[in-house]
């Protein structure tokens, strides 16, 4: 224990850190001084205590009753252990210095620990955090939803679809409205023919019209139902498939090609009705089907990667600038 007393004393002379025989640590709390002493109360003292002291010792020492020269020090010192006193956890930490003069390091950790440390809550910190990813999630899902109404819009088989439907139901009469000027007359039949595009046209992948339960934050209050369906449908599936050696179903045989495939449900829904059966057709979750299956992809790949124009300027570039290399070999020069 001797040995730590001097290094730490070592430590702190090197530091610049003045602790006093009470081990009382200048910068730290009250300083020099004691924060019990300060208020004139014991160290045994409990909160109401505290206050009368605190208040006593303001009205005598208010800067505009007290003249002296001391007397901003001598307030603001009293505010300070005040403070200090008041709080349950700072007060501990104060009184744990007292009993542990040696612990000097671990005394200013503690010390600017409780000043640095946002004082806010760190569950409400999550809860903001994951309402403001919600939002962005929901907002830029909508962005993607409009931006693919909008070019299904300009289509020309869309929007004559559009407007075939808004006609039969009365919406788009081709007269002009008494009253409304040009601008505003396109305008509202914009609006129409959008409002019939978003009611009539199924958009899937990640272009669809985005859902409120698939934000972050209803994930997370939904998770005890997901997990529960997943657990279900594993045990569903181990006990038809694997136990009873049933058959696959229109359902299964899908969701076995997209896993070898690594699809997602969205980018599969994305695939159209004949690719997807093309595919489950294949039975691509058999391994040497899969193997031949990704060798043909390679290959239709390679062939486009051949015929493109990009690659084959690349293949110019490569052939006029090859790199040359300069070989010595000192046999050779024998």
């Amino acid at each position: 224990m001797g040995t730590l007393t001097v290094f730490i004393s070592a430590l702190c002379v090197l530091l610049g850190v003045v602790v006093n025989v009470e081990g009382l640590i200048d910068g730290l709390y009250c300083g020099q001084l004691s924060c019990y002493e300060v208020l004139e109360i014991e160290r045994g003292a409990d909160k109401a205590e505290i206050g009368r002291a605190y208040r006593k010792f303001a009205v005598k020492y208010h800067p505009d009753k007290y003249k002296g020269s001391d007397a901003h020090e001598k307030f603001q010192l009293a505010t300070t252990a005040y403070e200090i006193l008041k709080d349950d956890e700072e007060r501990a930490n104060y009184d744990y210095m007292l009993d542990n003069p040696d612990e000097v390091l671990q005394h200013y950790y503690k010390y600017y620990k409780r000043r640095v440390s946002p004082k806010v809550d760190v569950r409400v910190v999550i809860l903001v955090t994951i309402a403001v990813i919600s939002v962005i999630q929901y907002i830029s899902w909508m962005h993607s939803y409009n931006y693919a109404i909008s070019a299904a819009l300009r289509m020309p088989q869309y929007r004559m679809k559009a407007k075939n439907l808004a006609t039969e139901q009365g919406l788009l009469t081709g007269e002009k409205k008494k009253g409304v000027s040009k601008e505003e007359q396109k305008a509202s039949d914009e609006a129409i023919l959008r409002s019939i595009l978003e009611q009539n046209l199924s958009i899937i992948g990640g272009y669809r019209r985005p859902r409120i339960q698939d934000v972050l934050c209803f994930m997370i209050l939904l998770s005890p139902y997901y997990l529960y369906d997943y657990v279900t449908w594993r045990v569903r599936w181990f006990w038809r498939f694997s136990h009873l050696k049933q058959d696959y179903g229109p359902e299964e045989l899908a969701y076995l090609t997209r896993k070898k495939l690594s699809l997602s449900a969205a980018m599969w829904e994305a695939l159209d009705e004949a690719k997807r059966g093309e595919l489950v057709d294949r039975k691509l979750w058999i391994e040497e089907n899969y193997i031949t299956y990704k060798s043909e992809q390679d290959e239709i790949n390679r062939v486009k990667m051949a015929e493109s124009s990009k690659h084959k300027m690349m293949r110019r570039y490569l052939k006029n600038h090859k790199p040359s290399f300069s070989v010595y070999d000192e046999e050779c020069e024998d």
